[in-house]
This record gives structure tokens, C-alpha cells and sequence, in this order.
């Protein structure tokens, strides 16, 4: 991907279609194609380009855009989540409907559900509350390193059970 802005023009000159297009990719990775996965992206997109000024690499912002438009997209996931149970007829009728994507989102929800507390505590507080690691570490009270590798792990434990279902 070409960068959000030539090598001479640091900051606050991105260009909003670039941005829109990497949060829009981002949040269909997460959530699949759908609407949910636009209202993601466009929330990112908003967010990443508000704080632009905060982006510690202005050179390379696509991982500091990516990453806000993945916990986006994971935020609104966990919303998903806690949304009551519908009838089973009105079930059957989602499903007919769904998009195959979709089906990639229910299944990392599953996933997380199987999680024990403080790991999915630690994956909210990273993906949906965009808490640094330092924060993180504190809140928990272990090492920041403690907090990679156990995102690290967390990550590699989701694939695990996302390839298995």
C-alpha cells in the first residue's frame, strides 16, 4: 500500500480516501462484509483521523490506522456478543441471510467465550478499550512484558480454537 503521505508532508495533510480504504479492509477482516463492518471502519477512520496528531510514527501510520480499526471492529464484536438470544424461527431466518463472513465473527466470539476471565479482561482492554500494554500491566499487576506475551499467546490460543471449530 502506498503511504497516507509523501515523505515531505509529515502530519496533519493524510489523505481521508487512504484511510477510509485500510480501516474499511481492517474492520472486513474482523467482521466479515458486513454493515456492521462499515460502521466500524467509518467509526475508525473518524477516531484515527481526530487523534492523527497522537500518531507517534507520522511517517508510517498504516499499523497506528490498522490497529485502531481492528479494535473497532472487535469492540463492536463484544456488542454483538452481549445482545439477547433471538427466537429460534427468527434464528433459523438469520441464518439464511447471513453473510458467509459473518460466520468467521460468531466463531471468534465463541472463541473468546471459552476464555477465562482475566485473559478475555486482557484482550478487551487491548483491542476494544485501546489500552496501552503499560496500563494494562498495572491494572493486572504483572510485568508490561508479562502482558505481551500473554497477548501473544492469547492470539496463537484464539487461532488454535478458531481453526478446530
Amino acid at each position: 500500500m502506498t503511504p497516507l503521505t509523501p515523505p515531505a508532508e509529515r502530519g496533519p495533510d493524510w489523505d481521508w480516501a487512504r484511510v477510509r480504504a485500510l480501516c474499511q479492509r481492517e474492520a472486513r477482516r474482523v467482521l466479515g462484509a458486513a454493515a456492521t463492518a462499515d460502521d466500524a471502519a467509518q467509526e475508525a477512520a473518524i477516531r484515527a483521523w481526530r487523534r492523527r496528531g497522537s500518531c507517534r510514527t507520522p511517517a508510517d501510520p498504516e499499523p497506528w490506522i490498522a490497529a485502531i480499526a481492528r479494535r473497532e471492529a472487535l469492540r463492536i464484536l463484544s456488542q454483538l456478543r452481549d445482545q439477547p438470544c433471538a427466537e429460534p424461527a427468527e434464528e433459523a431466518a438469520d441464518e439464511r441471510r447471513r453473510e458467509p463472513d459473518m460466520d468467521d465473527a460468531l466463531d471468534v466470539r465463541r472463541a473468546l467465550r471459552t476464555m477465562d476471565g482475566q485473559d478475555r479482561r486482557l484482550l478487551i482492554g487491548h483491542y476494544w478499550q485501546d489500552l496501552p500494554n503499560s496500563e494494562l500491566a498495572e491494572q493486572l499487576g504483572v510485568a508490561e512484558v508479562t502482558v505481551r506475551v500473554r497477548l501473544h499467546r492469547l492470539r496463537r490460543q484464539l487461532r488454535k480454537t478458531l481453526v478446530e471449530t
